[in-house]
């Protein structure tokens, strides 16, 4: 993010994920930075596990939500397969974040087969986690993998946004009952490597 230029997110997964509603942490997480911040959703059938992406841009003064082809700085993917059909956002400088989960559709490619691809294409950009494994196995909910992914693209600095601006949007943004859990999901990325 520069002075002139927003930071570009593209957020790709499937129905169920959470991905409007990690839209949404991100959005106010900008706005707590005294950031400008516009958002745009795309969904077909996601609940029924269709396509679901989202476009967000951060900067000084943003006019538009939609990012251009070729113009995205991150590409977070809550599913692989999503986010590699989302390539044709990234760049030579586009950093993928990507839960490793695979979602099965009739002749769709197998796992390997994308995992190999996204790791061809962003080289030492990309990051694959098993972040729905991980907090299936530490607190019992895949669905948390998106709060875990945003939260380690905050430690890691793939953002412009701070850990602690997160956090503050999970506070006020998750309902009550689930507040506890996102913020274990929070932590437990944190410590990630």
């Amino acid at each position: 993010m520069t002075a002139n230029k927003p930071f570009n997110i593209i957020i790709a997964g499937v129905g169920g994920q959470g991905v409007i509603t990690l839209t949404q942490i991100i959005a106010e997480a900008a706005l707590i930075q005294g950031l400008d911040v516009k958002t745009s959703e795309l969904h077909g059938l996601s609940q029924r596990g269709g396509s679901v992406e989202t476009s967000i841009k951060i900067g000084k003064k943003v006019y538009s939500p939609l990012v251009a082809r070729g113009a995205a700085d991150l590409i977070l993917g809550q599913e692989i397969t999503e986010a590699l059909r989302k390539i044709y956002y990234a760049n030579s400088k586009t950093l993928l974040l990507a839960n490793r989960l695979s979602v099965s559709y009739p002749n769709s490619p197998s796992e390997k087969r994308v995992v190999g691809e996204l790791k061809r294409i962003f080289k030492r950009k990309g990051r694959i986690i098993e972040a729905s494994k991980i907090c299936k196995e530490e607190l019992g909910k895949e669905v948390l993998s998106g709060v875990f992914l945003l939260s380690f693209a905050a430690h890691n600095k793939m953002l412009p946004l701070k850990p602690n601006s997160i956090l503050k949007a999970i506070n006020s943004f998750v309902p009550k009952k689930y507040l506890d859990i996102n913020q274990k999901a929070f932590k437990l990325a944190k410590d990630y490597k």
